[in-house]
């Protein structure tokens, strides 16, 4: 029986998991292709034998997104797979009628066919959309298990945007192994903060060879999503944070609205910064498709280092890149902090931007005056600083999870902004924890 031709439509994360963990060993089917999108620079590559398997032994070639209807004609795809995040559903249903105009079946996978199920117990922190505030959530839980005993092991959605081969497994116990594995800016905001505290944390390409690694070393395995995707690992717990400076956005995004109502706890996030109406639109939509979930409240209080950096000055204001681009977001703590302080102006960064920075704004128009801090190779992150130190003002506002300063040379005074997850009212991390038999 001849076996049936599949395209991956991805970003360099699920992608490569549902191949791994349904395609790679599977007679059934033949991946002819990847797309890619989102992400610069990750087509024009090859998906390496070495992780491919034995039915590729040249690998599997990476094309850019746009050429989609051509390779399904060229290689006469017969199944189109879609396997990337935090996108409106009209997106999702345009892309699968382009590929039914084209002629292949269009497919999302579900679950059960791309879950990994762990010896240890699982707890995942997904989100609606990026930006939502996932990171803090995680180290909240990760500081009050360690507290009681547990040792967690977190495991972060994949981001390997260099040689695939040796990112098949890394583990990050210090910031050494970030510059061993030549992380992005991208990826160092991710595991910094856990190192910072002492945490390890895994990522890479291959995970169940990753959950297998993280499992000798922990009693709890703490799940850090990607975006808003769903789970790589069969979870015992589900926390989903919801953000009310996107009213509906948790009912109209693919698969955000997925992880909404898998989810065990909803934590509505930002409420210190967050409209009545917007915590209420974002609280009827959980209770309509998630009735069952438990409701935490949150702020995420915002503080800086250098407050008078910001008073009366003409500031740029850098923020996490992925929450202004695909994620959406008009502004960031960066601009919170900004406004509360009162800055005398937020500088325009639109006439300093170098090229891939510059190529950046153009991609995405509504991203506005904020910097979005890209950084997904040495080039970018290279145009990055240039584009910081050639901007025009007293300051610089980091909004990022890590200090830029670590790694960009900036010719300006900075200053850090800083946030974690603080629960208002009886419904907590730690409640939940203890209600569902973790803690």
């Amino acid at each position: 029986m001849a076996r049936r031709k599949v395209l991956i439509m991805g970003a360099a994360g699920r992608d490569f998991h549902n191949f791994n963990v349904y395609f790679r060993n599977n007679n059934n089917y033949e991946v002819v292709a990847f797309t890619a999108t989102q992400i610069p620079n990750i087509d024009g590559r090859i998906y390496p034998p070495e992780l491919a398997g034995n039915l590729y032994p040249d690998g599997i070639k990476i094309y850019e997104e746009s050429e989609l209807v051509e390779l399904i004609q060229k290689y006469k795809v017969e199944e189109v797979v879609f396997a990337y995040s935090d996108v409106p559903f009209d997106y999702v249903m345009t892309k699968a009628s382009i590929v039914n105009a084209a002629g292949a079946s269009f497919r999302l996978m579900g679950m059960n066919e791309t879950i990994i199920k762990s010896t240890k117990p699982v707890i995942s922190v997904l989100a609606v959309r990026t930006g939502c505030g996932k990171s803090q959530t995680s180290r909240k839980i990760v500081k009050i298990l360690t507290e009681a005993g547990k040792k967690v092991v977190a495991v972060r959605h994949p981001m390997p945007y260099g040689d695939l081969v040796k990112q098949r497994i890394q583990r990050f116990a210090s910031y050494s192994d970030l510059d061993k594995y030549n992380c992005t800016i991208e990826e160092r905001e991710e595991y910094e903060p856990h190192i910072a505290r002492g945490g390890i944390i895994y990522a890479g390409v291959d995970y169940e060879a990753i959950l297998r690694e993280a499992e000798k070393e922990a009693d709890i395995i703490l799940w850090d999503g990607g975006n808003n995707d769903m789970p790589f690992f069969k979870s015992d717990l589900t926390f989903t944070v919801t953000d009310p400076h996107r009213p509906g956005h948790e009912l109209h995004y693919y698969p955000g609205n997925t992880c909404l109502r898998i989810a065990d706890a909803v934590i509505i996030n930002k409420i210190d910064s967050a409209t009545k109406e917007g915590i209420e639109t974002v609280r009827n939509n959980i209770h309509l498709v998630n009735p069952k979930a438990i409701i935490i409240e949150a702020n995420s209080p915002i503080t800086v280092d250098k407050p008078e950096l910001i008073t009366g000055k003409r500031v740029l204001i850098v923020e996490d890149g992925p929450t202004l681009t695909h994620g959406e977001m008009k502004y960031g703590a960066g601009t919170v902090i900004a406004k509360k302080l009162n800055a005398k102006e937020i500088v325009d960064p639109r006439p300093y931007t170098v090229k891939s920075i510059a190529e950046t704004y153009k991609k995405y128009p509504n991203i506005g005056i904020l910097l979005p801090a890209m950084g997904y190779g040495e080039q970018q992150i290279k145009d990055l600083e240039e584009t910081i130190n050639r901007t025009d003002c007293d300051a610089v506002v980091i909004g990022t999870p890590i200090d830029l300063g670590r790694i960009l040379k900036i010719n300006k005074p900075t200053t850090r902004v800083m946030y974690e997850l603080q629960e208002i009212g009886e419904n907590t991390l730690e409640s939940v924890l203890k209600q569902k038999g973790i803690l």
